[in-house]
Protein backbone atom coordinates (compact mmCIF):
# COMPACT_ATOMS: atom_id res chain seq x y z
CA UNK A 1 0.00 0.00 0.00
CA UNK A 2 1.39 3.60 -1.26
CA UNK A 3 1.94 6.48 1.05
CA UNK A 4 -0.88 8.22 -0.92
CA UNK A 5 -3.41 5.62 -0.52
CA UNK A 6 -2.20 5.49 3.39
CA UNK A 7 -2.73 9.56 3.90
CA UNK A 8 -6.29 9.13 2.20
CA UNK A 9 -7.33 6.17 3.90
CA UNK A 10 -6.30 7.50 7.51
CA UNK A 11 -8.11 10.83 6.86
CA UNK A 12 -11.13 8.81 5.64
CA UNK A 13 -11.18 7.08 8.74
CA UNK A 14 -11.29 10.07 10.39
CA UNK A 15 -14.06 11.28 9.27
CA UNK A 16 -15.90 7.91 9.59
CA UNK A 17 -15.20 7.77 13.54
CA UNK A 18 -16.43 11.51 13.55
CA UNK A 19 -19.96 10.05 11.37
CA UNK A 20 -20.54 6.92 12.97
CA UNK A 21 -20.55 9.22 16.66
CA UNK A 22 -22.63 11.82 15.04
CA UNK A 23 -25.22 9.25 13.82
CA UNK A 24 -25.35 7.49 16.97
CA UNK A 25 -26.00 10.48 18.74
CA UNK A 26 -28.73 12.19 16.41
CA UNK A 27 -30.56 8.97 16.41
CA UNK A 28 -30.53 8.62 20.18
CA UNK A 29 -31.29 11.87 20.62
CA UNK A 30 -34.49 11.09 18.65
CA UNK A 31 -35.23 7.99 20.43
CA UNK A 32 -35.24 10.12 23.62
CA UNK A 33 -37.40 12.71 22.74
CA UNK A 34 -39.91 10.16 21.40
CA UNK A 35 -39.75 8.01 24.65
CA UNK A 36 -39.19 10.36 27.27
CA UNK A 37 -42.79 11.82 27.71
CA UNK A 38 -43.88 7.42 28.43
CA UNK A 39 -40.81 7.09 30.90
CA UNK A 40 -42.50 9.88 32.87
CA UNK A 41 -46.28 8.97 32.76
CA UNK A 42 -45.54 5.88 33.45
CA UNK A 43 -43.02 6.04 36.05
CA UNK A 44 -40.41 4.07 34.58
CA UNK A 45 -37.71 3.11 36.58
CA UNK A 46 -33.90 3.87 35.40
CA UNK A 47 -33.44 0.16 34.70
CA UNK A 48 -36.36 0.11 32.73
CA UNK A 49 -35.67 3.74 31.15
CA UNK A 50 -32.02 2.48 30.00
CA UNK A 51 -32.95 -1.02 28.90
CA UNK A 52 -35.33 0.09 26.53
CA UNK A 53 -33.00 2.78 25.32
CA UNK A 54 -30.27 0.23 25.07
CA UNK A 55 -32.43 -2.88 23.18
CA UNK A 56 -32.64 0.38 20.48
CA UNK A 57 -28.69 0.74 20.02
CA UNK A 58 -28.49 -2.60 17.30
CA UNK A 59 -30.47 -1.04 14.92
CA UNK A 60 -29.48 2.49 15.62
CA UNK A 61 -25.53 0.68 15.14
CA UNK A 62 -26.50 -0.45 11.72
CA UNK A 63 -27.98 2.78 10.29
CA UNK A 64 -25.02 4.40 11.51
CA UNK A 65 -21.96 2.33 10.19
CA UNK A 66 -23.27 2.81 6.57
CA UNK A 67 -24.45 6.44 6.68
CA UNK A 68 -21.33 7.78 8.01
CA UNK A 69 -19.71 6.23 4.70
CA UNK A 70 -20.88 8.77 2.86
CA UNK A 71 -20.35 11.53 5.29
CA UNK A 72 -16.74 10.34 5.96
CA UNK A 73 -15.66 10.00 2.44
CA UNK A 74 -17.16 13.24 0.72
CA UNK A 75 -16.52 15.48 3.32
CA UNK A 76 -12.31 14.23 3.30
CA UNK A 77 -12.43 14.47 -0.33
CA UNK A 78 -14.37 17.96 -0.15
CA UNK A 79 -11.91 18.72 2.40
CA UNK A 80 -8.70 17.44 0.04
CA UNK A 81 -10.50 19.38 -2.99
CA UNK A 82 -10.28 22.54 -1.19
CA UNK A 83 -6.96 22.31 0.24
CA UNK A 84 -6.21 21.93 -3.56
CA UNK A 85 -4.77 18.51 -2.89
CA UNK A 86 -6.31 16.74 -5.17
CA UNK A 87 -5.20 18.54 -8.26
CA UNK A 88 -1.59 18.09 -6.60
CA UNK A 89 -2.26 14.52 -7.05
CA UNK A 90 -3.18 15.08 -10.81
CA UNK A 91 -0.23 17.48 -11.24
CA UNK A 92 2.01 14.24 -10.03
CA UNK A 93 0.17 11.96 -12.55
CA UNK A 94 -1.82 9.97 -9.93
CA UNK A 95 -5.19 8.85 -11.94
CA UNK A 96 -8.47 9.40 -10.21
CA UNK A 97 -9.77 5.94 -10.37
CA UNK A 98 -6.55 4.69 -8.18
CA UNK A 99 -7.73 6.81 -5.52
CA UNK A 100 -11.18 5.80 -5.02
CA UNK A 101 -10.20 1.91 -5.31
CA UNK A 102 -8.36 1.65 -2.02
CA UNK A 103 -11.39 3.04 -0.26
CA UNK A 104 -13.69 0.00 -0.37
CA UNK A 105 -11.05 -2.13 1.27
CA UNK A 106 -11.99 -1.00 5.45
CA UNK A 107 -15.30 -0.80 4.57
CA UNK A 108 -15.97 -4.76 3.55
CA UNK A 109 -14.97 -5.29 7.99
CA UNK A 110 -17.98 -2.43 8.02
CA UNK A 111 -20.11 -5.01 6.18
CA UNK A 112 -19.19 -7.81 7.73
CA UNK A 113 -20.22 -6.06 11.23
CA UNK A 114 -23.29 -4.68 9.46
CA UNK A 115 -24.34 -8.17 8.65
CA UNK A 116 -23.59 -9.91 11.78
CA UNK A 117 -25.39 -7.04 13.65
CA UNK A 118 -28.30 -7.86 11.31
CA UNK A 119 -28.45 -11.19 10.83
CA UNK A 120 -28.27 -12.06 15.17
CA UNK A 121 -27.72 -8.99 17.97
CA UNK A 122 -30.66 -6.97 16.16
CA UNK A 123 -33.01 -9.44 16.16
CA UNK A 124 -32.47 -10.28 19.26
CA UNK A 125 -32.77 -6.74 20.96
CA UNK A 126 -36.02 -6.37 18.74
CA UNK A 127 -37.56 -9.06 20.53
CA UNK A 128 -36.74 -7.82 23.77
CA UNK A 129 -37.90 -4.47 23.09
CA UNK A 130 -40.88 -4.68 23.25
CA UNK A 131 -41.33 -6.64 26.33
CA UNK A 132 -39.31 -3.74 27.69
CA UNK A 133 -42.10 -1.64 26.70
CA UNK A 134 -44.75 -3.38 28.21
CA UNK A 135 -42.98 -3.58 31.43
CA UNK A 136 -43.07 -0.49 31.67
CA UNK A 137 -46.50 0.07 30.96
CA UNK A 138 -47.51 -2.61 33.37
CA UNK A 139 -49.28 -4.75 30.97
CA UNK A 140 -49.29 -8.18 29.36
CA UNK A 141 -47.05 -8.64 26.40
CA UNK A 142 -50.00 -9.03 23.16
CA UNK A 143 -50.36 -12.81 22.48
CA UNK A 144 -48.57 -14.07 19.11
CA UNK A 145 -51.05 -14.31 16.84
CA UNK A 146 -51.44 -16.21 13.22
CA UNK A 147 -53.42 -14.60 10.26
CA UNK A 148 -55.86 -15.94 8.02
CA UNK A 149 -55.58 -19.54 9.29
CA UNK A 150 -57.27 -22.62 6.85
CA UNK A 151 -57.30 -26.05 7.21
CA UNK A 152 -59.21 -28.71 5.42
CA UNK A 153 -60.07 -31.85 6.75
CA UNK A 154 -62.30 -34.34 4.53
CA UNK A 155 -65.36 -32.37 3.54
CA UNK A 156 -65.03 -29.93 5.98
CA UNK A 157 -63.19 -26.40 5.94
CA UNK A 158 -61.45 -24.53 8.95
CA UNK A 159 -61.18 -20.81 8.19
CA UNK A 160 -60.00 -17.80 11.17
CA UNK A 161 -58.54 -14.26 10.14
CA UNK A 162 -57.05 -14.72 13.70
CA UNK A 163 -55.48 -16.95 15.87
CA UNK A 164 -53.80 -16.17 19.24
CA UNK A 165 -52.07 -18.26 21.25
CA UNK A 166 -52.14 -16.55 25.20
CA UNK A 167 -48.94 -18.06 27.07
CA UNK A 168 -49.46 -19.64 30.38
CA UNK A 169 -53.12 -19.63 30.62
CA UNK A 170 -54.17 -23.26 30.21
CA UNK A 171 -56.82 -24.48 28.02
CA UNK A 172 -58.04 -22.89 25.49
CA UNK A 173 -54.53 -23.06 23.90
CA UNK A 174 -56.18 -20.54 21.18
CA UNK A 175 -58.32 -17.73 20.57
CA UNK A 176 -60.24 -17.76 17.26
CA UNK A 177 -61.35 -14.56 15.96
CA UNK A 178 -63.42 -14.35 12.23
CA UNK A 179 -64.28 -18.23 12.21
CA UNK A 180 -66.43 -20.09 9.93
CA UNK A 181 -66.60 -23.94 9.71
CA UNK A 182 -67.87 -25.17 6.21
CA UNK A 183 -69.26 -28.85 5.81
CA UNK A 184 -70.96 -29.91 3.02
CA UNK A 185 -73.34 -26.90 1.92
CA UNK A 186 -73.48 -25.92 5.34
CA UNK A 187 -71.63 -22.87 6.29
CA UNK A 188 -70.78 -22.23 10.25
CA UNK A 189 -69.42 -18.62 11.08
CA UNK A 190 -69.03 -16.86 14.28
CA UNK A 191 -67.46 -13.97 15.91
CA UNK A 192 -65.06 -15.57 18.27
CA UNK A 193 -64.06 -19.17 19.03
CA UNK A 194 -61.40 -21.05 20.67
CA UNK A 195 -58.80 -23.93 19.74
CA UNK A 196 -58.70 -26.75 22.19
CA UNK A 197 -55.71 -28.88 21.38
CA UNK A 198 -56.33 -31.79 24.07
CA UNK A 199 -59.36 -32.64 23.02
CA UNK A 200 -58.88 -31.96 19.31
CA UNK A 201 -62.04 -29.17 18.81
CA UNK A 202 -62.95 -25.97 17.49
CA UNK A 203 -65.88 -24.47 19.95
CA UNK A 204 -67.80 -21.34 18.48
CA UNK A 205 -69.95 -18.93 20.45
CA UNK A 206 -73.05 -17.39 19.23
CA UNK A 207 -72.47 -18.65 15.85
CA UNK A 208 -74.66 -18.42 12.89
CA UNK A 209 -75.71 -21.27 10.41
CA UNK A 210 -76.69 -21.00 6.72
CA UNK A 211 -77.91 -23.63 4.45
CA UNK A 212 -78.95 -23.18 0.74
CA UNK A 213 -82.43 -21.78 0.33
CA UNK A 214 -82.65 -21.17 4.16
CA UNK A 215 -82.06 -18.08 5.87
CA UNK A 216 -79.19 -18.08 8.62
CA UNK A 217 -80.25 -19.16 11.57
CA UNK A 218 -78.50 -17.99 15.00
CA UNK A 219 -77.70 -20.59 17.73
CA UNK A 220 -77.01 -19.82 21.40
CA UNK A 221 -75.91 -22.88 22.38
CA UNK A 222 -71.85 -23.39 22.09
CA UNK A 223 -71.07 -25.25 18.80
CA UNK A 224 -68.29 -27.88 18.82
CA UNK A 225 -66.34 -29.33 15.77
CA UNK A 226 -63.42 -31.75 15.68
CA UNK A 227 -60.35 -30.85 14.09
CA UNK A 228 -57.03 -32.49 14.29
CA UNK A 229 -54.81 -29.94 12.87
CA UNK A 230 -51.52 -29.09 15.34
CA UNK A 231 -51.52 -25.49 16.65
CA UNK A 232 -48.57 -24.08 15.11
CA UNK A 233 -46.84 -21.60 17.70
CA UNK A 234 -47.40 -18.01 15.31
CA UNK A 235 -44.69 -16.59 14.00
CA UNK A 236 -42.09 -13.43 15.21
CA UNK A 237 -42.33 -10.57 13.65
CA UNK A 238 -39.45 -10.70 10.87
CA UNK A 239 -37.43 -8.34 11.75
CA UNK A 240 -36.96 -10.30 15.11
CA UNK A 241 -36.01 -13.33 13.27
CA UNK A 242 -32.36 -14.51 13.10
CA UNK A 243 -30.76 -15.17 9.80
CA UNK A 244 -31.06 -18.81 9.99
CA UNK A 245 -34.48 -18.62 11.76
CA UNK A 246 -35.42 -17.04 8.61
CA UNK A 247 -34.24 -19.35 6.33
CA UNK A 248 -36.18 -21.99 8.53
CA UNK A 249 -39.83 -20.10 8.10
CA UNK A 250 -38.75 -20.12 4.18
CA UNK A 251 -38.37 -23.74 3.88
CA UNK A 252 -42.09 -24.05 4.99
CA UNK A 253 -43.81 -25.20 2.25
CA UNK A 254 -47.25 -23.74 3.97
CA UNK A 255 -45.56 -20.06 3.64
CA UNK A 256 -46.97 -17.79 1.24
CA UNK A 257 -48.37 -14.43 -0.43
CA UNK A 258 -47.40 -11.55 1.78
CA UNK A 259 -45.86 -13.45 4.53
CA UNK A 260 -43.12 -14.92 2.32
CA UNK A 261 -42.41 -12.14 0.41
CA UNK A 262 -41.83 -10.45 3.73
CA UNK A 263 -39.59 -12.96 5.18
CA UNK A 264 -37.45 -12.91 1.99
CA UNK A 265 -37.39 -9.44 1.67
CA UNK A 266 -36.12 -9.15 5.21
CA UNK A 267 -33.03 -11.75 4.69
CA UNK A 268 -32.26 -10.13 1.35
CA UNK A 269 -31.92 -6.55 2.76
CA UNK A 270 -29.53 -7.72 5.19
CA UNK A 271 -27.59 -9.11 2.94
CA UNK A 272 -27.66 -6.19 0.39
CA UNK A 273 -27.09 -3.97 3.21
CA UNK A 274 -23.79 -5.67 4.45
CA UNK A 275 -22.31 -4.33 0.70
CA UNK A 276 -23.70 -1.02 1.13
CA UNK A 277 -20.55 0.40 2.82
CA UNK A 278 -18.47 -0.28 0.29
CA UNK A 279 -20.56 0.20 -2.31
CA UNK A 280 -21.20 4.15 -0.73
CA UNK A 281 -17.45 4.37 -0.41
CA UNK A 282 -17.00 3.83 -4.03
CA UNK A 283 -19.75 6.08 -5.24
CA UNK A 284 -18.99 8.92 -2.66
CA UNK A 285 -15.46 8.64 -3.27
CA UNK A 286 -15.89 8.73 -7.17
CA UNK A 287 -18.83 11.97 -6.78
CA UNK A 288 -15.94 13.38 -4.33
CA UNK A 289 -13.30 13.90 -7.10
CA UNK A 290 -15.97 16.27 -9.04
CA UNK A 291 -16.68 18.11 -5.60
CA UNK A 292 -15.33 21.60 -6.08
CA UNK A 293 -14.75 21.79 -2.07
CA UNK A 294 -16.49 21.64 1.33
CA UNK A 295 -20.08 23.27 0.68
CA UNK A 296 -20.21 20.86 -2.19
CA UNK A 297 -19.59 18.21 -0.26
CA UNK A 298 -22.18 18.80 2.84
CA UNK A 299 -25.07 19.39 -0.07
CA UNK A 300 -23.79 16.15 -1.52
CA UNK A 301 -23.74 13.86 1.69
CA UNK A 302 -27.59 14.66 2.16
CA UNK A 303 -28.38 13.94 -1.18
CA UNK A 304 -27.06 10.60 -0.93
CA UNK A 305 -28.37 10.05 2.15
CA UNK A 306 -32.19 10.94 1.09
CA UNK A 307 -32.01 8.75 -2.67
CA UNK A 308 -30.85 5.73 -0.31
CA UNK A 309 -33.19 6.75 2.21
CA UNK A 310 -36.53 6.58 0.47
CA UNK A 311 -35.92 3.41 -1.50
CA UNK A 312 -34.70 2.04 1.49
CA UNK A 313 -37.55 3.04 3.66
CA UNK A 314 -40.42 2.35 0.89
CA UNK A 315 -38.80 -1.38 0.76
CA UNK A 316 -40.80 -3.60 3.37
CA UNK A 317 -44.30 -2.27 1.42
CA UNK A 318 -43.37 -2.66 -1.80
CA UNK A 319 -42.00 -6.68 -1.20
CA UNK A 320 -45.14 -7.20 0.44
CA UNK A 321 -47.80 -5.82 -1.55
CA UNK A 322 -45.72 -7.59 -4.39
CA UNK A 323 -45.23 -4.79 -6.63
CA UNK A 324 -41.42 -6.29 -7.27
CA UNK A 325 -39.67 -9.16 -6.19
CA UNK A 326 -38.57 -8.69 -2.67
CA UNK A 327 -34.73 -9.65 -3.95
CA UNK A 328 -35.13 -6.72 -6.56
CA UNK A 329 -36.45 -4.27 -4.04
CA UNK A 330 -33.63 -5.22 -1.32
CA UNK A 331 -31.07 -4.89 -3.84
CA UNK A 332 -32.42 -1.51 -5.38
CA UNK A 333 -30.91 1.19 -2.97
CA UNK A 334 -27.22 -0.94 -3.69
CA UNK A 335 -28.54 -1.05 -7.88
CA UNK A 336 -29.33 2.91 -8.15
CA UNK A 337 -25.56 3.94 -6.47
CA UNK A 338 -23.83 1.28 -8.78
CA UNK A 339 -25.12 2.69 -11.75
CA UNK A 340 -24.15 6.15 -10.49
CA UNK A 341 -20.28 5.09 -9.30
CA UNK A 342 -20.57 3.35 -13.10
CA UNK A 343 -21.38 6.72 -14.76
CA UNK A 344 -18.90 8.42 -12.71
CA UNK A 345 -16.12 6.38 -13.34
CA UNK A 346 -16.60 6.50 -16.82
CA UNK A 347 -16.84 10.34 -16.91
CA UNK A 348 -13.40 10.23 -14.85
CA UNK A 349 -11.83 7.48 -16.71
Amino acid sequence: MSRLTRYILRDVLKWYVMGFLLFVVLQMTDVISQTVGAFLNYDATPQQALATLGYNLPLLLNRSLVLAVPFAVLLSFGRMQGDSEIKAMYAAGVKPLSLVWPLALPFVLVGALTFANSGWLAPWANARWYDAWYDIYGMTPVPPTREMYAYSEGETLFYAGRVSTPEGQGNPDAMLSGVMVQRGDEVITADSGSWNTATQTWTLNDAWVTRPGQPPEFSAKLMTFDQKDTLAPPRPEADQLSNAQLRTELASPTLEGAERRTLEHQLAGRTADSFTAMIFALAAGLLGLLMPGRAWAFAAVLLVIVVYYVPWTLGPQLAAGGALTPALVAWLPNLIFIALAAVLAWRLR
